[in-house]
Order: C-alpha cells, then sequence, then structure tokens
C-alpha cells in the first residue's frame, strides 16, 4: 500500500489522491482495502490492485520518473546554454505535446529533499541485489547531471563575482529544498551556500520557513530576517528556491539594497523584465545572457 504524498500537501493528497494502489495476495484482501477507503474517497478516485512485487516498485518507479524527467530538462538547460537557446520556451513547446506534459520541466539547480534523491539511489542498489542493475544504469547519469547543476551555479555566481569569492558578499534567497515546507534534507540552495562558503565567499542566506533547520545544518553561515537584509551589500543574488514571496519582490528597492544589483535566478521563476528595468544583471540557468 505505498504512500504519495507530497511534502507539504500530506492532507490534500490523503483526501484527494491521484490514484490508490494497493499490493494483496487474496481476494479477501482486495475487499477490505476497497471498503477501507470507500468511505473517505467515494468513487472517483482510481483504485489500482496488484501483486505484492508490483505494489512495492510503484513508488521508486513514480520518483524515479520524475528525476528522470527534471534531469532530462536540466541537460537541455545545459544544450541551451552552448548554442544560445532558452530552456523555457523550450520547455514550453514541448510541454504542449499531451504525451510529455508541462509538469516537472522546469529546469534550474536540481531536486534535492528526503525522496528523489534517495529513492533513485536505493531503486539502483536493489535492482543490483535483483541481478538487473543494467535496466537502471541510466538513473546514474540522471543523479549526475542533477548534482552537476548544483555545481554550475557556483560557477556562474562565482564568474559574477569576478571568478573569485575572496571578499565577495553572496546572497542566497532560499534554503528548503522546495517552497511551502521548511525541510531542508539534501537542499541544493543549501548545497550551492555552503560550497561558496567554503571557497571563501561570504554568504548571507534568507528563506520565509527554513531558517532555524538550516542554521542547525550549517551554522557557518549568516542569516537575515528579510530578503532585504540578506540582500544588503551583496555583490551578486543567488535565487534557488521558487519561495511565492521572492517572486513578489520589489527590485527596485533590492537594487538600492545591494552592493551590486546583479541577480542569478537558480530557479527560472523569476520575470527578467522588472529586474532589468530596475538596473539588475539578470542571468537564469538554461537562458540567454543578455
Amino acid at each position: 500500500n505505498p504512500e504519495f504524498l507530497r511534502e507539504g500537501f500530506a492532507v490534500e493528497d490523503t483526501l484527494r489522491p491521484d490514484r490508490v494502489v494497493v499490493g494483496v495476495a487474496s481476494e479477501r484482501a482486495e475487499e477490505l482495502l476497497r471498503e477501507v477507503y470507500a468511505g473517505p474517497l467515494g468513487d472517483g478516485t482510481p483504485f489500482v490492485v496488484a501483486d505484492y512485487p508490483t505494489a512495492e516498485l510503484v513508488k521508486t518507479s513514480a520518483n524515479a520518473f520524475l528525476a528522470t524527467k527534471i534531469s532530462f530538462i536540466n541537460a537541455m538547460a545545459e544544450i541551451c546554454e552552448a548554442a544560445g537557446g532558452d530552456v523555457v520556451k523550450l520547455a514550453e513547446a514541448i510541454g504542449y505535446d499531451d504525451r510529455i506534459g508541462k509538469k516537472f520541466l522546469r529546469a534550474g539547480v536540481g531536486f534535492g529533499g528526503g525522496c528523489l534523491p534517495k529513492d533513485i539511489r536505493a531503486f539502483m542498489a536493489r535492482a543490483g541485489e535483483l541481478g538487473v542493475d543494467q535496466a537502471l544504469t541510466f538513473l546514474r547519469e540522471v543523479d549526475s547531471i542533477n548534482m552537476r547543476r548544483r555545481a554550475h551555479m557556483v560557477e556562474l555566481a562565482r564568474e559574477a563575482c569576478g571568478e573569485t569569492f575572496l571578499g565577495r558578499r553572496i546572497a542566497v534567497l532560499g534554503a528548503t529544498f522546495k517552497p511551502d515546507s521548511d525541510d531542508v534534507r539534501d537542499s541544493p540552495a543549501l548545497n550551492v551556500a555552503g560550497q561558496i562558503h567554503l571557497q571563501g565567499g561570504q554568504v548571507t542566506v534568507y528563506d520565509p520557513k527554513g531558517t532555524e533547520n538550516a542554521r542547525r545544518e550549517f551554522p557557518t553561515l549568516r542569516y537575515a530576517a528579510s530578503a532585504e537584509d540578506a540582500v544588503t551589500g551583496a555583490d551578486v543574488v543567488l535565487h534557488l528556491t521558487e519561495w511565492s514571496e521572492f517572486r513578489n519582490l520589489d527590485p527596485r528597492r533590492l537594487a538600492r539594497a545591494a552592493a551590486t544589483a546583479h541577480l542569478i535566478d537558480g530557479r527560472n521563476t523569476l520575470d527578467p523584465a522588472p529586474w532589468r528595468a530596475a538596473g539588475w544583471t539578470f542571468r537564469a540557468m538554461g537562458r540567454p545572457a543578455l
């Protein structure tokens, strides 16, 4: 009976799941589980009955597919940067194909958290135990692409700082691995912040909900009480978690606070136009540098 709860949406996903999957070994077990779910869910939710091995594979298969989709669009972002293309427009175009769909096609600094990275690595290990490790070798590249995005963000930040972090102040907007959560497990934002700090940068992090958890994981970083506080005096600003609060920031006000109005959007959720109009040098992963 695998669960498919998204972090931050557990109640919603419990009451209105997109499917229920059960693994059973008898007709009586199926009858009981249908009775259990009939009350809270009604007849509208797909109810998939499978054997134990299949049910056990569903969750990791789903997460492996989502991770692959994210890493695919991030690989396309690498190609777009080399070719001078725009990965946001590319994603929009291929997303209209209903065989592909629009979800999980936002290129950026990659995925993190307590599920996708762990699940794809565990899935590969399990395939090895079953003697079919060759079936999932592609997941090694999925994992590699994902980790490479973090390193690329560090490279972009270093370039913006004049090829050295020494004596530079970097503001990081976001600490959690996703918005609407305080979870910082395997957070790309904190990983990037930590790498820059280790290379001599003075890093200040702001996150609407994840500051306390981030402070416990990375106590040597600086933390601000607001986005404006984090940006004050910064040589470069990195947008690394797509909180709605960050989309509503005032670029002109922040430009006055920053030492250098240079922003790198690691999530491709900010509108470049108002930032550039406010005097910011705006760079986004997988998009042309204008």
